[in-house]
């Protein structure tokens, strides 16, 4: 197989079987749910994660997440633009969103968000709340101090300073 300086070059069949194996390794390890990520570019891995949410009691501690902060510690950069993210499973909508944030190229996934449902794991509700106005979801939600809060964003257009993401 070829290789990248001193990385192996990878299919993306041999990266999906490194992040299915990840998840079931780290699961009956105790560490975590069955998921696991694994970010690579052109075939090289450059991070991995898995799901931690029981182990450290951190309910955004997905696979997908975790993966990425540790894809963006590496890097030293929050803009993972050019890398793929293999899952085991269907990003849930949080590990959706935070891939766009990321600014990932593609995403490739083996089981899909049925088949979490399946095994108890169910995101569809999560879906639907986010299609419905906001004074009819289950969290409550307030909106308070508007212009205050305002004002403080508004300081953004004057720093000179920023990064934008």
């Amino acid at each position: 197989m070829a290789t990248h300086g001193n990385k192996k070059k990878m299919t993306d069949q041999e990266l999906m079987v490194k992040a299915i194996h990840l998840a079931k390794e780290k699961m009956l390890a105790g560490e975590g749910g069955p998921f696991g990520a694994i970010i690579a570019r052109d075939g090289v891995i450059i991070a991995q994660g898995w799901n931690q949410v029981t182990s450290s009691n951190d309910p955004t501690a997905h696979a997908e997440i975790v993966c990425i902060r540790n894809a963006c510690a590496a890097l030293q950069s929050f803009d993972l633009t050019g890398y793929e993210l293999f899952v085991n499973c269907e990003p849930c909508p949080m590990c959706l969103a935070a891939a766009y944030w990321a600014k990932l190229e593609r995403i490739i996934y083996g089981a899909d968000h049925n088949d979490a449902a399946a095994i108890g794991f169910a995101d569809a509700f999560i879906y639907e709340e986010l299609t419905l106005d906001k004074d009819k979801r289950s969290i409550q939600m307030q909106q308070l101090m508007v212009q205050e809060a305002r004002d403080g964003l508004s300081l953004w257009l004057d720093l000179e300073q920023k990064v934008l993401y």
